[in-house]
């Protein structure tokens, strides 16, 4: 799909949209496996994009580079369909063999994940092999703790989640929650320079190959999102209205003051460090959306886009 940036032909990535994660399908000679399945909304999408490329071959495995709602709301339709193997990172193993929506960041995100099992842990250190090819599983803390990177160095192909994009990087959802997130996502962008990589395939976006380049960039915007934590919440609290969008596809505006402070995160944020009242954070964040391209208002209206 991408041969001017020379994936091998055991690897294919289905982009897909700003909030639910890129899948990328390996077919090996003796196993398939499909890392990431993106949020719930789209699972039946998921699906049916994973069948056409299998063409009749089975979905053995089913790997998740970290456990946010858009990287794995479709790991139950899958499991369900295929009987797949799934593999998650180690240190999420307890909130999910007891479905701990708090603990999982669903319920304080207001986001929706349908509840999956699995069958073995992903730990950094460890190796494995996708495609026919060997990868190195690399701890990526900063936008979600238990994160990992998927490296295989014989061919200098990074998976990288949310920790690198070819613009950015994802929310830093532990500094919302008054835990440390900067420096981590600092120190997970200076490993990533050390890998040497020739091409990342990143959880959003499109395949990427001037890393020093994506690198930059995303330094420059940890630097402007560290100097002000506001910036950071407010990224945040216009990601989870687009969530709100994907799953609802029009949402009334008169009701989103109630709605958006109705989750647990973005009230955290409004009442502290963006002190905004409910009001005007909805007209923010709806006024934010439609800048991006992500929404559109007609009427007393606010319309995914």
């Amino acid at each position: 799909m991408h041969p001017d940036l020379g994936l091998p032909p055991s690897i294919r990535v289905f982009e897909r949209g700003w909030l639910s994660s890129n899948n990328i399908l390996f077919s090996g000679a003796a196993e398939t496996a499909l890392v990431d399945s993106g949020y719930v909304t789209h699972a039946a999408q998921t699906l049916a994009l994973v069948r056409h490329a299998l063409g009749g071959r089975p979905l053995d495995r089913l790997l998740n580079t970290h456990l946010h709602s858009d990287h794995c709301g479709g790991n139950a339709l899958l499991a369900q369909a295929y009987g797949c193997r799934i593999a998650i990172p180690a240190l999420d193993a307890a909130k999910v063999a007891a479905w701990d929506e708090d603990a999982l960041s669903y319920r304080a995100t207001g986001q929706q994940c349908a509840r999956f099992g699995f069958d073995a842990t992903l730990a950094p250190g460890e190796s494995l092999v996708l495609g026919d090819l060997r990868w190195q599983i690399v701890a990526a803390p900063g936008h979600d703790p238990h994160a990992l990177l998927f490296f295989c160095e014989e061919e200098g192909i990074l998976v990288s989640g949310d920790a690198l994009w070819e613009n950015g990087f994802g929310v830093v959802f532990p500094e919302l929650a008054g835990e440390p997130g900067f420096g981590e996502v600092g120190a997970t962008l200076d490993l990533i320079g050390t890998l040497d990589a020739r091409v990342v395939i990143p959880g959003h976006g499109a395949v990427f190959g001037d890393v020093p380049a994506a690198l930059r960039r995303a330094r420059a915007r940890l630097d402007y999102l560290s100097a002000d934590p506001a910036r950071n919440a407010q990224n945040a609290v216009k990601v989870l209205l687009k969530f709100l969008l994907l799953e609802r596809r029009t949402l009334a505006l008169d009701a989103l003051p109630a709605l958006l402070i109705s989750i647990p995160l973005v009230e955290r944020v409004r009442s502290g460090v963006l002190a905004m009242d409910a009001d005007a954070l909805a007209q923010w964040a709806a006024a934010a959306l439609v800048r991006a391209g992500a929404a559109r208002i007609e009427g007393p209206l606010i319309i995914d886009a």
